[in-house]
Parts: structure tokens; C-alpha cells; sequence
């Protein structure tokens, strides 16, 4: 299949149900769907506004798309949904980075995907989930959830606090394998293991550190103490890594970001990394820029 059709097959929607605890009520909503769209090459769009780097694309927060569903207020680095931007439809394989945040008793309610791998990162507070596989799990900060859609899977993602709302991060990436056998995991992470250093949390080896995917991307967490730098060697020739930032300030290669900043990079083989805050949590996401 070629590389375009492949990419407007990933982009082709499923429905989305809110449901109620409360009022035990399903409502039809188009927020968690992906509708046909035309890519453009790796949609990265060089920054005109800084000389600092050549290969990057800047994505300051405040340009993100936003989506207020009243329970679910989310941020689209992407395009999603009713979000359309053709300059921001994906970063090589990652295609979906969603900022959610759920209020107290609220949920997504059951709804298909297929062919994705979907990675769940809670930031505050805890989400349950539940899928087709027969999983029913509690996702909390410090956890990092994945499911490899595959030829396809249905599940539902509940706040099931009734006093405070969950934030968590939506991240979905385009496969290297198409119609696998659907699988779900799951760990706690140490988070002392991230404290001045990017702690690896994904990659695409089932023995190694974190969580795997079927795609040659790993991804990274950090917080950092003021003032500290780190370097970030990229994992695999031909990737480019889009780093977020989650909390506080950085610098990477001396480009300034605040909070919930993205500076996608590319054609580079390493870049420095400096907290500006102590506090600061960076999320580096090294992925192939071509399917």
C-alpha cells in the first residue's frame, strides 16, 4: 500500500459515546474521531521565526487546537476531531497528542479503534479503563497504559473519582505492523527514576525498559532540578523526536519553551535539553518521520 493511502486509511474516524455515572446516560459525541484528511509530506513546516535549528517546527501551547465538551476539555496538538489544521496533522508516525481533562464521574464511553497504537500517560488523578479483551484496570499517575489496536478492539475510559477531575495525555502512533492480534499492559513506573534524567518509558522491545509498541519510537520522561542540562542521543537513524513540555520551563538546543510547548526536531543525532524551573517535566517522543 502506498505511503499516502496508508496514511488516509489511519485517518479515517470512529464515533465516539460520553457516558454519565451519574445519570447512567450514552450520548453520541464526534470528539475521539479521526476524519479523512490529506497529509501533507510529514507535515512539519520549518519555523520562520528562529534560526537556531533548521530541521524543527515549533508548536507554541497556545496554537493548539481546544475543544470544550463541558466534561472533557482538551487540547489538540494535532489535528482531531472537528480540529482541522493541514499544517498539523501528524510528526512522522505520531499522529494524535491530545491534553484531556475529565471532570469528576465522567467518561468515554465504548467506542472501536483499529490499527493504532494508543498510549495513555495520566498526569493527575486516575482514569479506569475497560476493553473487549476482558481488562478492567485503574490508570493513575506514575502509570503508562497501551493498547495495540490491531484488526480491532473496543474499550471505555471512566473518571470515576466523584470530588476531582483527571488530566492525562492521549498519544497515538501509526504502526509498523498492520492487523496484529489486539493486546493491552500496563505498569508503575518509579518515579525516582526520572529525577534529573529522561527515564525511557517506551520502545519497541517487549524486554525492555517500560511499555512496547509495534513501531520504532521511544519515549521519554524527565524531571529536572533548575539549571540542569541533559543530552538526548536520538535512538535510531531517520527518527526525529518531538519533546512537550509538561511542567515548568526548558531550553532545548536554545530554543525557549514554557509550558505545554512542542519543538519538533529532525535530521539531528543529539540535542541539549536545560531546565529552566525547578520541577520542569519534559516528555521527549523519538519516532520514525516516514511510514
Amino acid at each position: 500500500m502506498e505511503r499516502k493511502d496508508f496514511i488516509k486509511k489511519g485517518l479515517l474516524g470512529t464515533g465516539m459515546f460520553v457516558a454519565s455515572s451519574a445519570l447512567g446516560n450514552i450520548l453520541t459525541n464526534d470528539i475521539d474521531e479521526l476524519r479523512q484528511l490529506e497529509p501533507i509530506g510529514f507535515n512539519h513546516i520549518p519555523n520562520p521565526t528562529t534560526t537556531i535549528m533548521a530541521s524543527t517546527v515549533l508548536h507554541k501551547a497556545d496554537t493548539r487546537g481546544h475543544a470544550n465538551h463541558g466534561w472533557l476539555d482538551s487540547h489538540h496538538t494535532f489535528s482531531f476531531a472537528n480540529y482541522y489544521n493541514p499544517e498539523r496533522m501528524h510528526f512522522g508516525v505520531l499522529r494524535v497528542l491530545n491534553d484531556d481533562r475529565v471532570d469528576a464521574g465522567m467518561g468515554f464511553g465504548t467506542h472501536p479503534h483499529d490499527n493504532m497504537e494508543i498510549i495513555s500517560i495520566p498526569l493527575e488523578g486516575d482514569l479506569e479503563h475497560k476493553d473487549s479483551m476482558g481488562n478492567t484496570t485503574v490508570i493513575k499517575h506514575g502509570d503508562i497504559q497501551v493498547m495495540s489496536a490491531g484488526t480491532g478492539i473496543q474499550h471505555s475510559e471512566y473518571n470515576r473519582n466523584k470530588d476531582r477531575l483527571t488530566k492525562f495525555l492521549q498519544i497515538w502512533v501509526f504502526p509498523n505492523k498492520k492487523n496484529v492480534t489486539p493486546r493491552y499492559d500496563q505498569i508503575t513506573l518509579d518515579l525516582k527514576d526520572r529525577h534529573n534524567k529522561f527515564q525511557q518509558i517506551l520502545s519497541p522491545n517487549a524486554d525492555d525498559e517500560g511499555v512496547w509498541i509495534h513501531q520504532d519510537a521511544w519515549f521519554h520522561l524527565g524531571k529536572f532540578d533548575n539549571e540542569v542540562k541533559s543530552t538526548y542521543k536520538v535512538k535510531r537513524k531517520g527518527n526525529g523526536v518531538y519533546a512537550f513540555i509538561l511542567k515548568g520551563k526548558a531550553s532545548i538546543n536554545g530554543q525557549e519553551l514554557n509550558l505545554r510547548d512542542g519543538l519538533g526536531m529532525w535530521d539531528l543525532d543529539s540535542f541539549d535539553v536545560v531546565s529552566k524551573e525547578a520541577g520542569a517535566e519534559i516528555l521527549l517522543m523519538d519516532v520514525p518521520m516516514s511510514i
